[in-house]
């Protein structure tokens, strides 16, 4: 369990898509969708937890979008949870089983994962914040004699808005404590209601043995960050995904750039000890 590291350096086929097919595709709400691919030759795409792809369709364009599963073994197939948000998004909403894409990847350095071990792994996600941090909690889960302790803090804006439910139901029984929030409740909704800080802030950790893992809105950044550091977890241990700044996932267009740094190849996870002088990081 090594951190991540780049793996598209010097590569001779860094800008050329690969064929990959959807093998299922599922709608768990009315913004998002989760397709399940496979590279058309079978192999498998050999990421890290906090990778991502780039996704592309002829004739429309491509995305930067962030892997939502861990490597397994047998298995050459990964997640992709794509919201709706434009032109290519759109159009990777209407793909169904059988259809055809081109994939890129898997770029950038993801969760250092290395670190982790013997230690009590905090992942805290907002939103589609979780589909990154998916891959980081399957990852563990394969072993999770590995760490002392693994707890998830999920909020999201309503109900409905909760993604991997399955998920969410089946992971308490593979070792993951996790514990919900909305900021609107239903009438069906018995958990917690309030901001993801208002599970933070009374959750008992012992900061010299604990690693954070974070990825959610922009807003949601600073406050659980804030949060942390007044628990005494040290900036180094505060890990952050900021892959909603990639375009070309390459360090070529420059969209990306944080300061001197790239999020696609820099990142797009960093420690916060890295970027919390850098301006504009979580703009």
């Amino acid at each position: 369990m090594e951190a991540s590291t780049p793996q598209h350096a010097e590569s001779p086929r860094l800008y050329v898509p690969e064929p990959a097919v959807v093998v299922a595709s599922s709608e768990p709400t009315a913004a998002e969708r989760v397709l399940r691919l496979r590279r058309a030759d079978g192999r498998p795409l050999d990421h890290g937890p906090g990778q991502f792809v780039q996704v592309g369709l002829f004739g429309v364009g491509e995305a930067p979008i962030s892997i939502a599963s861990a490597q397994a073994e047998g298995d050459p197939s990964f997640d992709l949870c794509v919201r709706r948000l434009g032109r290519v998004t759109g159009a990777l909403h209407r793909l169904q089983p059988g259809d055809a894409v081109g994939i890129r990847g898997p770029y950038g350095r993801g969760f250092r994962t290395g670190t982790m071990e013997g230690r009590h792994v905090l992942f805290i996600a907002g939103g589609i914040g979780i589909a990154p941090l998916r891959s980081l909690v399957e990852h563990c889960l394969s072993a999770p004699e590995r760490f002392e302790r693994l707890t998830l803090l999920y909020g999201a804006r309503t109900p409905a808005d909760l993604l991997f439910t399955e998920d969410l139901d089946a992971w308490p029984r593979q070792g993951l404590d996790v514990r919900l929030t909305v900021d609107e409740g239903d009438g069906a909704w018995t958990g917690h209601v309030g901001l993801i800080t208002t599970l933070l802030e009374p959750l008992e950790v012992d900061p010299a043995r604990t690693t954070a893992a974070i990825c959610g809105p922009p807003v949601m950044y600073r406050f659980v960050v804030d949060a942390l550091l007044r628990k005494g977890i040290p900036p180094a241990d505060i890990q952050v995904s900021l892959e909603r700044r990639m375009r070309c996932g390459v360090g070529k267009c420059g969209h990306c750039a944080i300061g001197d740094l790239y999020a696609c190849t820099d990142g797009p996870v960093f420690t916060w000890e890295t970027i919390r002088n850098v301006r504009g990081a979580l703009a």
